[in-house]
C-alpha cells in the first residue's frame, strides 16, 4: 500500500488486528492499574510535602498545584511525538519505562530519613534531598505525559469511523474508561494512602512502582488485539501544529465570533477539508472556559484533603481506626463508578428516544451540565467549611490547630460526591470532544489539549493560592493559614463557586455557537 503514510519503526502492523471491545477492555484494564500507581503519589502528596518536606499549608498546595499542572500539561509533548513520531503503541512503552525509573527513584528518597525528625512537625527537608524529590516526581509527570492522552487514543483506536455502531461504542469507551480508572483512584487513595500514614511512604511508593511493573505487562500482553491505526512519521507535522497554535493565539478573538450560514453549510459539505482548517480557532474558546473548570476539581487532591486532616476521622467510637485525609477522595471515584453505568445503560438510551442523538446529549451539552454541577460542589464545600469553623470556634480550639475539631469528616462527602458527578458529565465529555473534534493523525493531541486544561487549572489554582495568600496576610490572618481555624478557605470556596458560575454563562455562549466538525453532531 502507497499512502504516504507509514507507521514508526518497531511498531505493531494493523494487519489482522480486530479490535473492538475485546482490545478496549484490556486498554481499560490496563489504565485501571496504572492510575493505582499514579494516585500513590498525587492523591496524598501534599501530606508528604507538609511532612517530611517540612513545607506550610500554602507553599504545599503551590507546590502540587505547579507539579499536577506540569502532569496535565506534558501529555501535549507526549502526543506530538507519538502522533508525528514514534506513535501511541511505542509512547505507551516508553512511558512504562519512564513510570519504573522515577517510582524507583521515589521510592529511594523517600527512605531518606529526616535530619531531625519531631513528633509535632518536621523541619524542612535539606536541600539536596528536596531537589531529589522534585526531581523525579517530575520525571513520573512526564511518564504520564507519554501515557495518558496515548493509551486513551489507541483505546479509541479501537473504534474506527467505518464501524457502523463507532459512535455509541467510542462514547460508551470514555464512559468506561472512567469507571475503571476511578476504581484505580480509589485503590490508590484508600490502600495506598493507609500504607504511607502507618506503614511509610517507602512502602507506598514501592506498591506503586509494583503497580507500573503490572500495568507494562499487562499491556505488553494485550499487543495481538490491538487496532493500530497508521500514524504519519512526517516530523515537520510537529512544526506545523506549533506553527497552528501560535496563529491560533493571535486570532482567535476576531474570529471565534463569525457564525453564518455560509459556515454552516461548508461544514457539511466539505467535513474533511474542515477538520484540516483552523480547528484549533474552533476549539479554543471551548478550551480557555473550561480551565475554571479545572481550577474548581484541583481542591480535591489540595485543600480539601489538608481540611480534612483538621477534622474528626474515627470510624465508629470504639474501633479505633482513623481514616486518612487523603482517602476521602474515594468519594469522587465512587460516585463517578455509580453513576457511569446510569448515565450509559438508563440516561443516555432514555434522552435518545427524546434528541435522536446516539449518544443521548451532544458533547457540549455534557460538559455545560457538569460544570453547572461544580459550581454547587463549591457551595456545598464552603458551607461545610464555615461550619467547621463554628465547631472549632464552639470547642475553643481557635488557637489549637493540633486538636482534632470535633466534626466529622464525613461531613465533607457531598462535596466529593458531587465533583464525582461533574466529571461524568465534564471531563468524559471535554475527552470525548477533544478526540473527536480533531483530524485522525492528531487524536492524541486532542486528548492531551484536553488535559492540559487541568494542567492550565492546576497553575491558575497555584498562582491564585499565592496571590490570595499574599494579599490576605498584609490585610490580616490569611484566608490559608497554617493554623486552619483562623483561616477562610469557605471564603476562597465562595469565590470559586461565583467564578465557576459565570464560566458556565460564558461556556453556554460559546457553546451554542460552535459547529461541530462531524454532521451527527449538529443534533441539538
Amino acid at each position: 500500500m502507497d499512502s504516504g503514510v507509514l507507521l514508526p519503526p518497531g511498531e505493531p502492523s494493523t494487519t489482522s488486528k480486530p479490535g473492538g471491545w475485546p482490545a478496549a477492555l484490556f486498554l481499560i484494564a490496563v489504565e485501571f492499574v496504572e492510575r493505582v500507581g499514579f494516585y500513590g503519589v498525587q492523591g496524598n502528596l501534599i501530606t508528604y510535602l507538609t511532612g517530611p518536606l517540612g513545607l506550610s499549608t500554602a507553599a504545599a498546595a503551590a507546590g502540587v498545584n505547579a507539579w499536577a499542572g506540569t502532569a496535565s500539561m506534558l501529555p501535549l509533548l507526549g502526543a506530538l511525538a507519538a502522533d508525528s513520531w514514534i506513535g501511541r503503541y511505542r509512547a505507551i512503552v516508553a512511558a512504562g519505562v519512564l513510570y519504573l525509573v522515577s517510582f524507583g527513584m521515589l521510592t529511594v528518597s523517600s527512605m531518606v530519613p529526616p535530619r531531625q525528625p519531631q513528633p509535632a512537625a518536621s523541619p524542612p527537608a535539606s536541600p539536596p534531598r528536596a531537589a531529589f524529590f522534585y526531581a523525579t516526581i517530575y520525571v513520573v509527570a512526564l511518564a504520564q505525559g507519554f501515557h495518558k492522552p496515548n493509551a486513551q487514543a489507541l483505546g479509541a483506536d479501537q473504534f474506527p469511523r467505518s464501524s457502523p455502531d463507532s459512535i455509541a461504542s467510542r462514547s460508551s469507551f470514555f464512559n468506561w474508561l472512567h469507571f475503571s480508572m476511578s476504581w484505580g483512584f480509589i485503590v490508590a487513595v484508600v490502600a495506598l494512602s493507609y500504607v504511607q500514614d502507618n506503614v511509610g511512604w517507602a512502602a507506598g511508593f514501592g506498591a506503586s512502582w509494583a503497580m507500573m511493573l503490572v500495568s507494562l505487562s499487562m499491556f505488553l500482553l494485550g499487543t495481538g488485539t490491538y487496532r493500530i491505526a497508521e500514524q504519519p512519521r512526517d516530523r515537520r507535522a510537529l512544526a506545523r501544529l506549533t506553527e497552528k497554535l501560535a496563529a491560533t493565539a493571535r486570532t482567535w478573538t476576531d474570529r471565534v465570533f463569525r457564525r453564518s450560514a455560509a459556515m454552516d453549510d461548508e461544514c457539511l459539505l466539505r467535513p474533511k477539508e474542515q477538520e484540516g482548517k483552523g480547528v484549533m480557532v474552533k476549539l479554543l474558546p471551548i478550551w480557555m472556559t473550561s480551565v475554571v473548570y479545572a481550577m474548581v476539581i484541583v481542591q480535591v487532591s489540595t485543600l480539601f484533603t489538608k481540611q480534612g486532616s483538621t477534622m474528626d476521622r474515627r470510624i465508629g467510637a470504639t474501633t479505633g481506626l482513623v481514616v486518612p485525609p487523603a482517602a476521602l477522595q474515594s468519594f469522587v471515584g465512587l460516585a463517578i463508578i455509580a453513576s457511569v453505568p446510569i448515565y450509559d445503560r438508563a440516561f443516555v438510551p432514555l434522552a435518545r428516544r427524546v434528541t435522536k442523538h446516539p449518544s443521548g446529549i451532544t458533547m457540549l451539552q455534557r460538559i455545560g451540565a457538569g460544570m453547572a454541577i461544580a459550581s454547587v460542589a463549591m457551595a456545598v464545600a464552603a458551607l461545610v467549611e464555615a461550619a467547621r469553623l463554628r465547631a472549632a470556634r464552639d470547642a475553643g480550639l481557635v488557637d489549637s490547630p493540633g486538636v482534632t475539631v470535633p466534626m466529622s469528616l464525613w461531613w465533607m462527602v457531598p462535596q466529593y460526591v458531587l465533583l464525582g458527578l461533574a466529571n461524568v458529565f465534564t471531563m468524559v465529555g471535554l475527552e470525548e470532544f477533544f478526540y473527536d473534534q480533531v483530524p485522525d493523525a492528531l487524536r492524541s493531541v486532542g486528548l492531551a489539549l484536553c488535559m492540559s486544561i487541568m494542567g492550565v487549572g492546576n497553575y491558575a489554582s497555584g498562582v491564585l493560592v499565592s496571590a490570595v495568600d499574599w494579599a490576605t496576610m498584609r490585610t490580616g490572618e490569611s484566608w490559608f493559614s497554617d493554623n486552619l481555624n483562623r483561616a477562610h478557605l469557605d471564603y476562597f470556596y465562595w469565590a470559586l463557586a461565583g467564578v465557576a458560575a459565570l464560566e458556565v454563562l460564558v461556556f453556554l455562549y460559546f457553546s451554542t455557537r460552535y459547529v461541530y466538525t462531524n454532521k451527527r453532531e449538529l443534533v441539538m
